[in-house]
């Protein structure tokens, strides 16, 4: 059957109509500079990423009060990739192909960045990555904001040995490429520090681990060989849970056998009972009871923005408000969002951090950050019992790797590369 006029009319009315909408959609979007916030807000890393995502809303709610940037307002479009690395992947390539965002926030685990990496390269987009990671990569994609193995493990094993003469290392983590990365640079190192290998115990276990009561005896065995023993933990997530109310339920005192932990600070604690962890440790690059006025400036905003002043802040917090601001340094200083552009702009940038001095993004896509210990109080809050006297620059590549010692990150022109061998004089990879 044929259209009436009639009908033709109407359809091209709708048509009109909704060619009007598609525009208007069109200027809406234009009008805004998108942030693309990848962060887990279900499953086993909820725990800690949920956190994350609040902060992002925040900073982006803190710019648009400022003025926004480029004349434009900012706008937080948030995805959940549910603790699943693969999803990461699919969840990064939404944002930039659908959602056309300027630039992605996110990841923690190093499982989910590698997932990401490929497509953030592929896209040609960037990445801030906010947490510790194992170091061996630099992408000219991704801006590593958290602590490399040398601005956290290392400095933490020094203090073990040279403060509290610890012999005997039990090296405990998520069994996934972080902690078996960082134990094998951390294994090199013990070993070259005279360490016998019967003295050193690595255990890894899976994510959302429950049953620790068989894995803390053996560490208790370990520990009563007449050394003074520590623990080092790369254990992730909610894992962390069971594991410190097993050690207490074994009687495991910070005084027997010291843990040291890389991925626990306050927003994991605050879910514990901290009473008998008084004394155990974290190293971090930040904890919410440093003394600084900008600490105290934005412990103030998180509370009056999250309207629950029981939320503590923690490390990847920080380095979330690090890399943010140095985004948003590069974007003005570039006079544009182009990623290309903003990976030119950032190099050298110096912002604020949160105890009291500066981070600086260094060529290799790493910053630099004071290292901190801390030790558990009972209100889920660290006392700081040692930190660096300055800033340590993140290094990409391990010092104490033999694969790796040779290689430089640099991207920069002329070098522009992330794994450059001094020795061959080559460029092993175009991006990392």
């Amino acid at each position: 059957m044929g259209f009436s006029r009639v009908t033709f009319k109407k359809s091209l009315l709708a048509l009109s109509a909704s060619v009007m909408v598609a525009g208007s959609s069109m200027v809406l979007a234009a009008e805004t500079i998108k942030v693309g916030v990848l962060h887990s807000l279900s499953g086993t890393m909820a725990i800690s990423e949920t956190t994350l995502k609040d902060t992002m809303e925040m900073l982006v709610a803190d710019q648009n009060a400022k003025g926004g940037l480029l004349g434009k307002q900012l706008e937080a479009v948030v995805v959940d990739p549910a603790s699943n690395w693969p999803l990461f992947a699919e969840k990064a390539r939404e944002l930039i192909e659908k959602e056309k965002v300027d630039v992605i926030f996110g990841a923690w685990t190093s499982v989910s960045r590698k997932s990401v990496l490929p497509v953030i390269e592929e896209l040609d987009s960037i990445m801030f990555y906010p947490v510790q990671y194992e170091g061996e990569e630099s992408s000219k994609n991704v801006f590593y904001t958290g602590a490399a193995p040398n601005q956290q493990a290392i400095p933490a094993v020094d203090y073990l040995m040279n403060e509290l003469e610890v012999e005997r290392w039990v090296l405990a983590g998520t069994d996934y490429v972080y902690p078996r990365t960082t134990n094998k640079i951390l294994e090199a190192y013990l070993k070259a520090k005279g360490v016998a290998e019967s003295d050193i115990m690595i255990n890894y276990t899976p994510f959302g681990h429950s049953d620790w009561q068989s894995i803390v005896a053996d560490v208790k065995k370990f520990g009563s060989a007449g050394k003074k023993t520590a623990v080092v933990s790369t254990i992730n997530g909610d894992a962390n849970v069971p594991f410190y109310k097993e050690l207490g339920n074994q009687g495991i005192s910070a005084e027997d056998i010291p843990v040291v932990a890389f991925s626990v600070g306050e927003e994991e604690l605050s879910g514990i009972d901290t009473k008998p962890l008084v004394g155990h440790l974290a190293a971090w690059n930040y904890f919410m009871s440093v003394e600084s006025e900008t600490n105290a400036e934005f412990i103030k905003n998180w509370h009056s923005y999250i309207k629950n002043d029981a939320r503590v802040t923690n490390d990847p917090m920080e380095a979330h408000y690090i890399g943010f601001n140095m985004w948003v340094k590069a974007v003005e200083k570039a006079g544009t969002t182009d990623p290309s552009a903003v990976q030119d702009a950032i190099i050298g940038i110096s912002v604020p951090n949160l105890t009291g001095g500066y981070a600086t993004m260094a060529p290799n896509h790493h910053i630099t950050k004071p290292v901190l210990i801390g030790e558990i109080q009972e209100d889920g809050q660290f006392q700081v019992v040692w930190e660096t006297s300055g800033t340590v620059l993140g290094d990409a590549w391990s010092d104490f790797l033999a694969g790796s010692r040779d290689i430089i990150s640099d991207w920069r022109a002329p070098l522009s590369c992330g794994n450059y061998n001094v020795k061959t004089g080559k460029c092993s990879g175009q991006n990392y």
